[in-house]
């Protein structure tokens, strides 16, 4: 028996009747989401069919993955939990966002690897005072929508959450202490008389950080890879979506979606609460 979640903002039961019609399978109506369960899993290439035609997210669960046994979610930050590329946004503040927000593009596609993207963009930032951060944080950075929820929601089940970035620890320490999030890893920028000096302190956080800061955490728990979650949008986060139970493209770059066990494009961040039979 398979399980498949229908989501969207704009989804109703009479869609989903017609969804569930289609794909020969009993419908479910759940609190925030509904359930299609069948004997054998849907195929793809009608579900991304329904997908266009509804404009909704529907997502089969690998028959392997228990939601009931998570015990842990481990998040990208930039345009996953928030809705914009910090260090693009820093960028901005010296003129030079189109040609930053170029590599961060190109890595995200997978088309340069993220530690040399990270240096060739912290190099163009050289100089840039440290307010530029506060004002970053203050007047551009937003949750992505569905982020509280989602937090709120694992948080009621005492499911840990975890935050890793190839980004900077001054926002990531601000979103833990915001949201009331268990773990964080980022990049620490280094500074000198206030200002960036191009460069990161410490081991730079790409793409086999991301992997092992995942595998870590589910050892300090006890728990195996198999209960833990990745949620991610650029090609940095593969290999950690890789290592986990269930992988989640969020409003992701077509590589990320091809290769996730689940992709939400339709709804929020409270989407992952579906994906793992919870309530929003």
């Amino acid at each position: 028996m398979t399980t498949t979640i229908l989501q969207g903002k704009s989804l109703s039961q009479h869609q989903a009747e017609e969804i569930a019609s289609q794909l020969g399978g009993t419908l479910h109506g759940e609190q925030g989401y509904y359930s299609i369960t069948s004997a054998q899993p849907p195929e793809a290439q009608i579900a991304d069919q329904l997908k266009q035609q509804y404009e909704v997210d529907i997502n089969t669960r690998p028959e392997a993955f228990d939601p009931g046994q998570v015990k842990l979610l481990v998040t990208d930050m930039d345009s996953t939990l928030i809705s914009i590329e910090c260090i693009d946004e820093i960028a901005d503040f010296i003129g030079i966002k189109p040609q930053v927000a170029d590599i961060t593009e190109a890595t995200m596609r997978g088309e340069i690897d993220f530690e040399t993207s990270l240096r060739r963009r912290m190099a163009l930032l050289k100089g840039l005072d440290q307010s530029a951060l506060d004002q970053v944080y203050d007047e551009r950075l937003q949750l992505n929508p569905g982020a509280e929820e989602m937090v709120a929601g694992l948080q009621r089940q005492g499911i840990k959450v975890a935050l890793v970035s190839g980004g900077f620890t001054y926002f990531t320490d601000k979103l833990k202490a915001r949201l009331g999030l268990d773990y964080t890893l980022a990049n620490t920028l280094a500074f000198e008389g206030g200002k960036l000096t191009g460069r990161i302190d410490d081991q730079i956080v790409g793409a086999q950080a991301k992997a092992d800061f995942l595998l870590q955490k589910c050892r300090e728990l006890g728990i195996h890879p198999s209960q833990a979650v990745a949620l991610g949008d650029g090609a940095n986060d593969l290999l950690m979506m890789k290592e986990a139970g269930l992988s989640i493209a969020y409003h992701a770059k077509p590589k990320v979606q091809n290769e996730a066990d689940s992709a939400l494009n339709y709804c929020g961040l409270e989407g992952v609460l579906g994906l793992l039979n919870l309530p929003a």
